[in-house]
């Protein structure tokens, strides 16, 4: 394969207009925003950087992001205060959850003194916000407590297999998988928790490490979540016939264990949630549960309510998105609190995105790959996952 070289500050593929409040859903405080889908806002994801440490051929391939790769410069970045002042507009929306994302987020220099700014702030019901972070964990083993301490209410940790030759191949970076769950032992031992694991199964690399995983989590109070490989981006060269389908891990768990459907436990959850039945056949909650994350055979995008921000402030709202909005002018300008605010309600009351319904129509070409003439989607390590 030739190298490409894609510099992410070309990422973000034209941007589109914000639109006039007048153009948009009239919205005032106190009322409820809906998107054209009568879905709500309610959940954040926050990138923090665009770099990391890992190479993982579904996200950061090392053919692209090599050294010669272009990272966005500081003065790109949203400011600490940049970040929590943009909080507080999607918090008077009716947001109530944040998710801190990369890139690896643990890059972030200083990222506890964000969390601590974010930790401040309170939902339109006066709650403490839901504040997450998603994380290869080959950082966490340092950071867990600082990051408890900060403010932080759970973290969620990539890993796609316990066989270290196996997770070498995927990150690509030579990371051993013990620096992980070491990692996962002091975020445990923090207060972090409930801990979820999330592991990309891709067809033909890694699906044999589904029962190994599941039999070294059972009982330890994590939440193992399976994720379908997606079509992110454009560099991961995604196939349809690399996906293992959900269906199909859930029927080799049920080769080895017995397992239960659960009710969601909140709305726009992304996971389906599955139960471990004990040896008299009743749900143990103490054994932990199981997740499928599906959006390539299951779409759940009629309950999404998830909107993505990036490092340099494009809001994306939705993840296999082609184009985003600009904040940063809006966001760095003199102007009130409340035009900040307007605008995302403006850009959010015209949202009618729900990319993973409309897949079904596009089918994959004989060779598995999606049609040349699919339009370009945002990368994401550019947008968070």
């Amino acid at each position: 394969m030739s190298e490409r070289v894609i510099p992410i500050i070309s990422q973000p593929l034209g941007n589109l207009p914000i639109p006039e409040p007048s153009q948009a859903q009239a919205w005032a405080p106190g009322q409820q925003l809906l998107d054209q889908r009568k879905r709500p806002l309610r959940d954040l994801r926050i990138s923090v950087t665009d770099r990391c440490n890992f190479r993982c051929s579904y996200c950061m391939p090392k053919e692209i992001f090599n050294n010669d790769y272009v990272y966005l410069p500081h003065s790109a970045l949203l400011s600490f205060e940049e970040i929590t002042r943009t909080a507080q507009s999607f918090i008077a929306l009716g947001v109530e959850k944040l998710r801190l994302t990369g890139g690896e987020p643990l890059l972030r220099k200083n990222l506890e003194v964000l969390i601590a700014q974010l930790a401040a702030l309170k939902t339109l019901a006066g709650q403490d916000l839901d504040i997450t972070l998603t994380t290869n964990g080959s950082l966490l083993a340092k950071k867990a407590q600082a990051l408890k301490s900060a403010g932080l209410k759970r973290v969620t940790v990539s890993l796609d297999g316990l066989d270290d030759d196996v997770f070498k191949q995927m990150n690509d970076v030579d990371f051993p998988v013990s620096d992980v769950l070491e990692g996962i032992q002091a975020a445990q031992a923090a207060g972090l928790g409930p801990i979820k694991v999330n592991m990309v199964v891709k067809r033909g690399t890694n699906e044999q490490e589904i029962l190994p995983m599941a039999r070294y989590f059972k009982g330890k109070g994590i939440a193992l979540r399976f994720i379908e490989y997606m079509d992110v981006g454009a560099t991961n060269g995604w196939r349809m016939n690399e996906v293992m389908p959900s269906a199909d891990i859930l029927h080799v768990l049920q080769t080895e264990m017995s397992l239960t459907p659960l009710q969601a436990s909140q709305a726009g959850e992304t996971a389906e949630r599955w139960g471990y039945l004990n040896e008299q056949g009743v749900h143990d909650v103490s054994l932990g549960e199981i997740g499928f994350i599906s959006s390539v055979t299951k779409a759940f995008c009629s309950d999404c309510n998830r909107a993505r921000l990036t490092t340099e402030g494009q809001l994306y709202l939705c993840l296999f998105a082609s184009q985003g909005y600009d904040l940063k002018p809006l966001v760095r300008s003199e102007l009130d609190q409340s035009a900040l605010t307007q605008a995302i309600a403006a850009i959010w009351s015209q949202r009618d995105d729900r990319y993973s319904e409309l897949r079904v129509s596009e089918p994959a070409l004989e060779n598995g790959s999606t049609p040349s003439g699919a339009k370009r989607k945002v990368e994401m390590s550019y947008i968070g996952g």
